[in-house]
């Protein structure tokens, strides 16, 4: 059986719309997170992926790191979804909330 990881992997690099970078950093400070790629990480860990339908919208890059096991999710439902990582990340961000459930 493999090992799963929990160490965050390489940095994974994406293009966002400036809009959900705001969101991230509002999720941050909501959150108490210290980086955006503890959002990011928070966000795929939340998200149901199997029943989400990628959408379009304009975009720039950020870098963060996910472990090895998430970005393993991320290839598999992007194959499966016949979406981009990105485009999958910005699912998981976007229905993540902004404050941290009292």
């Amino acid at each position: 059986m493999a090992k799963s990881s929990r160490k965050p992997s390489a940095p994974l690099t994406f293009d966002l719309p400036e809009s959900l970078i705001a969101r991230i950093e509002t999720c941050r400070k909501g959150h108490g997170f210290a980086t955006a790629s503890e959002v990011v990480r928070t966000a795929i860990a939340g998200y149901d992926f199997e029943s989400s339908e990628p959408s379009r919208d304009p975009h720039r890059q950020i870098s963060v790191r996910i472990t090895a096991d998430q970005r393993a999710i991320l290839k598999r439902y992007s194959k499966k979804k016949n979406a981009s990582v990105g485009e999958l990340l910005r699912l998981a961000l976007e229905a993540m909330p902004a404050k941290k459930k009292k």
